[in-house]
């Protein structure tokens, strides 16, 4: 019996009426219209896509908004925005009524009209709004809401999201992002916020001169403090904003030898040259480490678009090119940073799916050391006289008095100080990797990160982890255990971790891998790597095959 074809119901029609008649945007309505026509004239793909972009609202969290830039409540738009801000404001004005707001965006598609909107919203409840002067790395944001003692800070932006996305990033009066019960309490507000239509509006913000830019950037410049200079240096910001930015921080902290990748040089909302805008994506340095080979660099850095991650690469004594993984960089920088550290009983975080390597090298400067939930919303929080937080996915945060979030302008102004005392020496960041490595033990770490179309698989895959655990991975005996507080997965053995749970940002599964191995003698480093990597290799495959949908 042939299937009837599915049928647009009166309640999808009524709602989606009432949302174009509420909308504050011509294109949006005008997207909309187009897309309930279609769907009323019986095509099952505008039905879908309208059943789609209806069904619930863009859901805000911890990481505040995230998702594709597409008119109706299920996307990122004004109104979307409009509604957010509202809720923002009201639960802002129960703590502090007018006080500061800084608002900041990225290059991304609709970013303007957003930040835009947001300043609009806030001004008309009567908040004394500040706007950065233009597309601007999120930890200017970030440094911009703790120096002028703002309430909250909100960047548009989707980080290293697909270039279809967009964002809303909201950071709290300390600078940092917020967490619970913050986010549930705005997003009650949110859905008490009359139609985006009915929802004051001013007229705007007082726009920001270069001078927080100048500041954020002189005190930046201030963390190399090495002395040596002679370093060439290999830069793309991958299509995003922090080209500009991070070639005037290194040049600021002395750094001229800088070469930036020329086809992702200026801000491009496409990323045309990328599958996916993250310097984790396999490819997406590949045109950088090209550059460092063609320019003989001494050091290779990749920002992600927002410019709040760093990836560092560096040349072997082979003479080929690698990116370092997101715990080696952080090892390595937690080393030299709490060499360097001035404060009394320092603290140094990592987080519970990074390499577990930092907490030795702290205990060797005498430092304390502290494992938070993922996310530097955490790890910010982590404790007294915090020096240094990194995450595995590339986070990192150098300079914790004045960016309370993570930081790539700074990582990299950090790495290319080190990398320049270590050429002054006549080594190099691998041969320091080298000597934490013999100095701590070994440490490889990677990744496992299937991306689901179907969310619905993602959860199911996630259940039947839970539910049909296995008993060995790469050939060793594992136990279970839940995380309650991370909502995830540990599966643990001799010398092998895995962690697995739900990206909050994109529609992926994420298990973090871990391999160690004792502390060995000079002579056997290679070969101990190589036995820890097999290890690692195996366990990415065992670990692949169990978040395959079924």
């Amino acid at each position: 019996m042939q299937q009837k074809p599915p049928r647009l119901t009166p309640e999808l029609r009524d709602t989606t009426f009432r949302w174009i008649a509420d909308d504050v945007d011509d294109d949006s309505r005008a997207q909309m219209q187009d897309l309930l026509a279609r769907a009323m004239a019986g095509d099952t793909e505008a039905l879908s896509e309208l059943d789609d972009r209806m069904s619930g609202t863009l859901t805000f969290g911890t990481a505040g908004l995230r998702g594709p830039v597409r008119a109706g409540p299920n996307g990122m738009n004004t109104a979307v925005v409009v509604r957010t801000t509202a809720g923002l404001a009201a639960w802002l004005a129960k703590r502090n009524p007018g006080g500061t707001v800084v608002i900041g965006r990225d290059a991304r598609h609709g970013s303007e009209r957003f930040a835009t909107a947001a300043a609009e919203v806030l001004d008309a409840a009567g908040f004394d709004v500040r706007v950065l002067p233009r597309p601007l790395p999120t930890p200017v944001l970030a440094y911009a809401t703790l120096d002028l003692g703002a309430c909250a800070g909100i960047q548009v932006t989707a980080s290293h999201n697909p270039p279809a996305d967009n964002g809303y990033k909201v950071f709290d009066h300390t600078g940092i992002q917020i967490v619970p019960p913050a986010d549930s309490e705005i997003e009650a507000e949110i859905a008490a916020a009359p139609a985006a239509v009915a929802v004051p509006k001013g007229k705007g913000a007082r726009l920001l001169g270069d001078e927080v830019v100048d500041s954020y950037l002189d005190r930046i410049a201030a963390l190399a403090t090495a002395g040596a200079r002679d370093l060439r240096i290999a830069v793309t910001p991958l299509h995003g904003v922090g080209g500009t930015v991070v070639v005037d921080a290194l040049r600021r902290a002395g750094f001229t030898d800088v070469h930036l990748v020329e086809a992702q040089a200026e801000p491009d909302p496409d990323f045309p040259t990328v599958a996916f805008p993250n310097p984790e994506e396999p490819g997406a340095t590949d045109l950088l480490l090209q550059l460092a080979a063609d320019v003989d660099a001494d050091l290779a850095i990749a920002l992600d678009p927002d410019a709040d991650r760093c990836a560092v690469g560096a040349r072997g004594h082979d003479g080929s090119w690698r990116m370092l993984t997101g715990d080696e960089t952080g090892v390595l920088l937690g080393d030299r940073l709490l060499a360097r550290t001035q404060v009394a009983d320092p603290l140094v975080a990592t987080t519970i799916v990074s390499s577990s390597l930092l907490a030795q090298v702290a205990r060797a400067h005498g430092a304390r050391h502290a494992r938070t939930l993922t996310g530097f919303k955490w790890l910010m929080r982590a404790g007294e006289r915090l020096v240094y937080a990194y995450e595995e996915a590339l986070g990192l945060c150098v300079n914790p008095g004045f960016v309370k979030d993570k930081d790539g302008i700074a990582a990299a102004v950090f790495a290319a100080d080190v990398a320049a005392e270590a050429k002054s020496q006549g080594r190099t960041l691998l041969d320091l990797l080298d000597e934490l490595t013999v100095a701590h033990g070994v440490s490889v770490t990677g990744q496992v990160a299937p991306r689901f179309t179907d969310l619905a698989e993602r959860a199911a895959v996630m259940e039947r982890l839970r539910t049909e655990p296995p008993t060995t991975l790469a050939g060793i005996p594992v136990t279970t255990e839940e995380l309650p507080d991370a909502d995830a997965l540990k599966l643990s053995g001799e010398r092998i971790r895995v962690i697995v749970r739900l990206s909050g940002t994109e529609p992926k599964v994420k298990a973090y891998l871990e391999v160690t191995m004792p502390t060995p003698a000079p002579d056997d480093l290679v070969s101990t790597r190589r036995t820890a990597q097999e290890t690692l290799t195996a366990l990415r495959d065992d670990v692949a095959n169990l978040l395959t949908a079924r």
